[in-house]
């Protein structure tokens, strides 16, 4: 299977690359995984409504410019679905055995993504109510796919 995650921004903590490395490391095993980031802009400390807007529509015109017709599109937000990981699993599953041939997960930038991208996911999926940071929600993501296929080969990661 293979996975994508396109996000907005780079990392740029180590420690957070580290995480990202070590878990895609593990992963190969089980799916390939890529990683497409595109560039954030710049949002001013008092960024007007109209301004937040636009910002996020320009990454969103980037994100959708990685995307083909083809992939099925899983869009990080807060008022997303809540799964657990063992419905994470099954979901992943559902596509292996469906015949996906990729699966992008999005993660958009600090301000989080546009009306565009939101209408081409396939699904809309909550990690949490809570924000976290979109390098730190990289890690999370890529150690839930991890977890899920281990899940998926019976494996006891997940206790």
């Amino acid at each position: 299977m293979h996975i994508r995650i396109i996000c907005v921004g780079k990392i740029k903590e180590k420690f957070y690359r580290d995480a990202v490395a070590e878990y895609q490391k593990r992963l190969s095993r089980y799916a390939r995984l890529e990683i497409e980031e595109c560039a954030d802009e710049k949002t001013p400390e008092n960024a007007s409504p109209a301004e937040r807007a636009r910002i996020m529509a320009r990454e969103g015109e980037r994100i959708l410019a990685k995307i083909r017709d083809r992939d099925c599109v899983i869009a990080l937000a807060i008022r997303g679905k809540a799964l657990t990981s063992e419905q994470f699993s099954e979901m992943i599953g559902r596509h292996m055995l469906g015949g996906t041939g990729t699966l992008d997960f999005i993660i958009g930038g600090s301000l989080g993504l546009s009306e565009e991208v939101m209408k081409r996911a396939d699904l809309s999926l909550s990690f949490s109510a809570f924000t976290f940071p979109h390098q730190l929600m990289r890690v999370i993501l890529v150690e839930q796919i991890y977890r899920a296929f281990r899940i998926l080969s019976g494996e006891p990661y997940h206790k």
